[in-house]
């Protein structure tokens, strides 16, 4: 009696979908002998009428099979064969509502039958209810634990409710009987590796039948990979999986894999195909715009950056990724980035951006009017977030370029106070000092950014990372 399978949802890496074994109904005479009917219990032609419902319901007749469980019913109204039964005939009907009444009601005429717990945890399966399929299932696994289907099934709603380690047993249990079924190692192992433990989930996918030609299987085995630090094998299965299933999923799962070892070019080049493919998926253009920026490719980064921003005008990430290209890309007018100065005045109390749009302008040439812009911003920056050694960085900056080099001083001095190892910080004060007459202060500064400039450049490799982690949880 199959119905349709519960799918699995992946909450690890990456979600995709899965193989699943199915959740079926049990059949109705593994709880009973539904020709056993004493005269006690119904009379000859109530007897006759149940086993004309059972030959129905066992040849598809389903109609015919829950018309004559009605009739009964409605004299028998605790029968639990017939509770059963009928639970079933409308299971199978799709009649799922009136299905999960007869099953819940089939549990309460026999609370021992471990059958009719397993189709009332199926039927809320089914129902996705499934925090009460697994109290059901349960309930069904303690009074038979030998049956693997409900074992299974089971796993299933334990992993729906998010308790992968609670139901790595239940598929053990299952596999134990079935050994080699594809469906359950694959789950198995998914299992194991959102409970934690990807060793133990390798090996299952090592031996699941068919695992070479299945791209969720290479997938998943990517996952696992990539958690055991094997990264070559990793990127093996995700460009497998990419190959037998180039869906938007493994495609953009490939690059990020690229990405997530700097691997700056490869990734491009999956992100420039995907894009190719999949023009709508966002995701797809984010990873191209992140594997530019990697690749030190701002140029091509920024448009990318610029148009998800004009379609999300108000997205702080959009306008974040915007602003790191803008203020590293240093030649050029790049008409993009005024649309951070925009997302600036829209969002005063955000620092980081009104931070990143002033600087964008003080790296480009600038009159009087743009200079002002950028004043206005920072001191938006400096009220929302005094303590951010960035603005008060960008402050001084534009106080050099009003040649104010006495007056720029405060600004980057604060902005070394709040961050000492702000190698260009140092840079600009020496400047500030040396332009002040002070040039034994200022060459201390030049030796402390001297001291700085590899810690700058690990700063900048942090954004990056931050920048591919955020990616990796866009999946």
């Amino acid at each position: 009696m199959e119905f349709r399978s519960i799918s699995l949802v992946r909450s690890a890496l990456f979600a995709l979908s899965v193989f699943v074994c199915g959740a079926s109904f049990l059949s109705a005479q593994s709880s009973t002998a539904l020709a056993a009917r004493s005269a006690a219990d119904a009379s000859a032609k109530d007897d006759r009428l149940f086993q004309q419902a059972t030959t129905a319901l066992q040849n598809g007749s389903l109609a015919e099979a829950r018309s004559l469980l009605t009739q009964l019913r409605a004299r028998h109204p605790h029968d639990f064969p017939i509770d059963e039964s009928l639970g079933l005939a409308c299971a199978q009907q799709g009649d799922l509502k009136s299905a999960l009444a007869y099953l819940r009601a089939a549990t309460e005429d026999d609370p021992g039958s471990a059958v009719a717990q397993a189709n009332l945890g199926t039927a809320y399966l089914k129902m996705q209810q499934n925090e009460a399929a697994v109290k059901a299932l349960e309930t069904s696994v303690q009074l038979d634990p030998s049956n693997a289907s409900t074992q299974a099934a089971l796993g299933q709603a334990l992993m729906l409710t998010k308790q992968p380690k609670a139901a790595v047993a239940p598929f053990r249990a299952a596999l134990k009987q079935n050994a080699d079924d594809p469906g359950l190692l694959y789950n198995t192992a998914l299992a194991e590796f959102q409970a934690g433990d990807a060793a133990a989930a390798e090996p299952l996918l090592a031996r699941m039948p068919g695992a070479e030609d299945s791209a969720e299987a290479q997938s998943l085995f990517g996952d696992v990979d990539e958690s055991l630090a094997k990264y070559e094998d990793a990127a093996r299965h995700y460009a497998n999986a990419a190959r037998l299933d180039p869906s938007e999923a493994n495609v953009f799962l490939l690059g990020v894999e690229f990405l997530r070892h700097w691997t700056f070019d490869p990734a491009i080049k999956e992100f420039e195909a995907g894009v190719k493919s999949f023009p709508q998926s966002t995701r797809m253009q984010v990873g191209l715009g992140v594997a530019y920026y990697g690749g030190s490719y701002y140029d091509k980064a920024i448009p990318i950056f610029a148009d998800l921003l004009q379609k999300s005008p108000d997205n702080s990430l959009y306008a974040e990724l915007l602003g790191r290209d803008c203020t590293v890309l240093t030649e050029g007018i790049r008409p993009e980035c005024a649309s951070l100065v925009s997302f600036a005045e829209r969002h005063p109390d955000n620092a980081v951006i009104a931070t990143y749009a002033a600087t964008s302008i003080l790296h480009q040439p600038q009159g009087q009017q743009q200079l002002e812009t950028a004043r206005a911003l920072l001191m938006n920056a400096l009220h929302a977030n005094p303590r951010m050694a960035q603005a008060q960085f960008a402050m001084g900056l534009l106080l050099q370029l009003e040649n104010q080099w006495k007056e720029s001083i405060s600004p980057l001095e604060t902005a070394i106070q709040l961050k000492p190892d702000y190698a260009t910080a140092h840079y600009r004060l020496a400047l500030a000092y040396n332009h002040n007459g002070d040039k034994q202060q200022a060459q201390q500064e030049i030796a402390l950014e001297l001291k700085y400039t590899k810690a700058d450049r690990a700063e900048v490799e942090s954004r990056l990372r931050s920048v591919t982690t955020f990616l990796v949880k866009m999946q």
